[in-house]
C-alpha cells in the first residue's frame, strides 16, 4: 500500500495554446515597391529586398536596418545580387523580433512626410538634383506610388518654389533642390 502513493502521477494537464506570432510581413507588399527577396532574421523578423526605381533596397522590419549602397555614403547603387548578398548576411546576425508592420498613412500625412523629406534634403550647393530614386530608403513609410510622388514634387514646386524647381521635358520631369538661404 505504501508503494501507491508514490506511483500516483497527476492527471495530464493540455498545454495552452501558443499565442499567435505577429504578423511577420510574409506577403506584405507595400504600394510603390516591388518586394523581390525576403529574409527571415534570428529572431524571425522580416530582411525585405524591393525595388522602386531600378536601384535595390534591403531593409529589415525588425531593427530599422536599411541600406541602397555597399558602403556608407559613396558606395554604388545596389544590384540585386549585392542587395541578396548584405540581406542574407544582415539576416544570419541579426536578433530583432517582428515589429508591427507600419500603417499606410493616409494622403495629407504622405504628403506632409515628403514635403518633410525634400526639405531635408536641401543643401547649400545650388541646383541639385533631386531624382526618385533619393526617396527609396523612405518609400515603406510613404507607401505611394512614383506617379503619386511625382505629382505632389510638383505640387511642391509650385507651392514653395524656393524649395523645388521642376522644369518638364517631353522626355522627362527634372526637379532641382533650390539652396538653402544663407545664414
Amino acid at each position: 500500500m505504501a508503494l501507491t502513493w508514490f506511483t500516483r502521477r497527476p492527471e495530464p494537464v493540455e498545454a495552452p495554446a501558443p499565442e499567435p506570432w505577429p504578423e511577420t510581413a510574409e506577403t506584405w507588399t507595400p504600394e510603390g515597391v516591388t518586394v523581390v527577396e525576403r529574409y527571415l532574421t534570428l529572431g524571425y523578423a522580416v530582411v525585405l529586398v524591393y525595388r522602386c526605381t531600378g536601384f535595390h533596397v534591403v531593409a529589415c522590419l525588425g531593427c530599422h536596418h536599411q541600406t541602397t549602397r555597399l558602403t556608407s555614403k559613396y558606395g554604388t547603387l545596389l544590384s540585386l545580387e549585392q542587395a541578396a548578398e548584405l540581406a542574407n548576411t544582415h539576416a544570419a546576425g541579426c536578433r530583432a523580433v517582428p515589429r508591427a508592420i507600419p500603417a499606410r498613412p493616409d494622403d495629407a500625412a504622405a504628403r506632409e512626410q515628403l514635403r518633410t523629406l525634400v526639405r531635408g534634403l536641401r543643401a547649400r550647393d545650388e541646383n541639385v538634383s533631386l531624382c526618385l530614386f533619393h526617396l527609396d530608403l523612405h518609400r515603406l513609410s510613404l507607401q505611394r506610388t512614383n506617379g503619386w510622388i511625382t505629382v505632389e514634387l510638383e505640387r511642391l514646386a509650385d507651392d514653395e518654389p524656393e524649395v523645388l524647381k521642376v522644369s518638364v521635358t517631353a522626355w522627362s520631369t527634372d526637379f532641382r533642390l533650390q539652396a538653402l538661404p544663407e545664414s
